[in-house]
């Protein structure tokens, strides 16, 4: 099919965003609890709740000790664009332009509000017998309100009878997530947790596996209750899948980026999975789309895996016959070598 620039901009507004990756629409809204409405309360809860967006956005338990951020913290109020209480809880809603303008001037790398759909089996086992937590569950409470505070999308299952005998201990503790992926694939997540909480002597641990891709990673955290708990894993997963994303300083490029079998629903797919990137629409062939983009290999290489377009080598290009002038519409830009070309196809 062809795609006219003029046309693919114009439109843009009337396609959709199929992939599977989640964008995090509260991303720069954080809740603190608080113990009263005083002025004194409210200033430490805003500085938490500081802390708390800096860690979610970089990955980095430091970085919200960063001595550039130091202005912000003696008034957060700056790029806070309004706050309320709910609940005994501080809701502050962050103005994300500014956020991100102050982060980035403090030489902070930022994790955008695109993220992996994360598919959950949590298992609580406790005094009153093992639990698989399911989304309709009062228990899966503090698992939302961990992801949220972590800027997570999480996932949870239905928890039906198949669901309790495919996440067992055993399964959950094991080093080959096969039963567990299969038992996934009606919820058509990215990434996958699997979690065995247990409660010992009034204190909790959890054992949580992560697949993402190709990649694993596993650890033990601690909690005095069920919320504790789930918010520290949520916080190792938030470090663990934050480095694949993130584009350090200094580690980015120019990069060309061709993507063939394009149509409208998947032009405003791949611009909002490029998103973190700077991305500029340099032309359009056919139905093939060529970006360039500021991005290191890598991490470009995980976003679209995000929406699970396919690496194609240059043999495998099939050369697509011009359409439009991209200069009536795009400006110019250098042309990379051809180590900084990268192919892709849905």
């Amino acid at each position: 099919m062809r795609l006219p620039v003029r046309l693919l901009v114009v439109c843009l507004s009337l396609s959709s965003w199929s992939a599977v990756a989640a964008p995090v629409s509260d991303l720069y809204q954080v809740r603190e609890p608080v113990s009263s409405q005083q002025p004194e309360e409210r200033t430490a809860a805003l500085g938490r709740a500081l802390d708390s967006l800096v860690v979610r956005l970089t990955g980095k338990t430091d970085a919200a000790s960063n001595p550039a951020l130091a202005a912000l913290h003696k008034d957060p109020q700056q790029i806070v664009s309004q706050f309320s209480y709910v609940d005994e809880q501080l809701l502050v809603d962050f103005d994300p332009v500014s956020t991100d303008r102050s982060l980035r001037q403090a030489g902070l790398s930022l994790w955008g509000a695109n993220r992996p759909a994360l598919m959950v089996w949590w298992l609580n086992d406790g005094s009153d017998g093992s639990n698989l937590i399911g989304d309709a569950q009062a228990a899966a409470k503090p698992l939302l309100a961990a992801a949220q505070h972590r800027g997570l999308p999480l996932r949870l299952p239905i928890a039906d009878l198949s669901e309790q005998l495919a996440a067992d201990a055993a399964n959950l503790t094991n080093d080959d997530p096969s039963t567990l992926r299969a038992a996934s694939e009606r919820y058509a997540a990215d990434a996958l947790l699997a979690v065995l909480a247990r409660e010992e002597g009034g204190q909790w641990q959890a054992q949580w596996r992560l697949w993402l891709g190709d990649s694993r990673e596993q650890g033990t955290v601690q909690g005095a209750d069920q919320a504790a708990v789930a918010d520290a894993v949520m916080l190792a997963v938030n470090q663990k899948m934050a480095p694949r994303f993130i584009v350090a300083a200094g580690a980015a490029s120019n990069l060309q980026l061709q993507v063939q079998g394009a149509n409208l629903a998947r032009y405003a797919e791949i611009q909002r999975v490029l998103e973190p990137f700077s991305a500029r629409l340099r032309s359009v062939q056919g139905d093939t789309l060529t970006f360039a983009v500021n991005a290191s290999a890598e991490q470009l290489r995980a976003q679209l895996g995000l929406a699970h377009l396919q690496e194609v080598t240059e043999a495998a290009v099939v050369p697509a016959s011009p359409t439009v002038n991209p200069t009536e519409a795009v400006p110019a830009l250098p042309a990379p070598t051809n180590g900084n070309v990268l192919r892709y196809r849905w």
